[in-house]
């Protein structure tokens, strides 16, 4: 059974980084796509980036734009997103999520993914 584990959330100050990763256990299909989206309390969940494992295409929300960057190490089969400039807007759960057979067009919709993680904390104080 695939299972997501995130990890590195925590509190970083307004213009300050942060890098959370998420590690993917057993998965026996190598076409998939793993990304991050967010919740911020009251508010929906939002896409933020993902990126597929094979060609390596990666897509951002334009609100993430310039200043995160989601990278992967296919061996260990883990994502990472490095957050930069960050911003109290950026404050909410972060949520690791993995989709297989997912096309560039549908890389940001929630619907794409078939597995989530339990999610972690990010925390940005102005």
């Amino acid at each position: 059974q695939v299972q997501l584990a995130e990890s590195g959330g925590g509190l970083a100050q307004a213009g300050g980084s942060l890098r959370i990763s998420c590690a993917a256990t057993g998965l026996n299909n190598r076409n998939y796509a793993m990304g991050w989206f967010r919740q911020a309390p009251g508010k929906d969940r939002e896409f933020i980036a993902s990126i597929r494992r094979n060609g390596g295409n990666t897509a951002y929300a334009n609100s993430v734009k310039g200043r995160f960057t989601i990278s992967s190490d296919n061996a260990k089969s883990t994502v990472y997103l490095q957050m930069n400039s960050l911003k109290p807007e950026d404050t909410a759960v972060y949520y690791c999520a993995i989709g297989f057979g997912i096309i560039i067009s549908s890389m940001s919709s929630s619907r794409s993914y078939d597995y989530w993680g339990q999610g972690t904390q990010v925390t940005v104080s102005s």
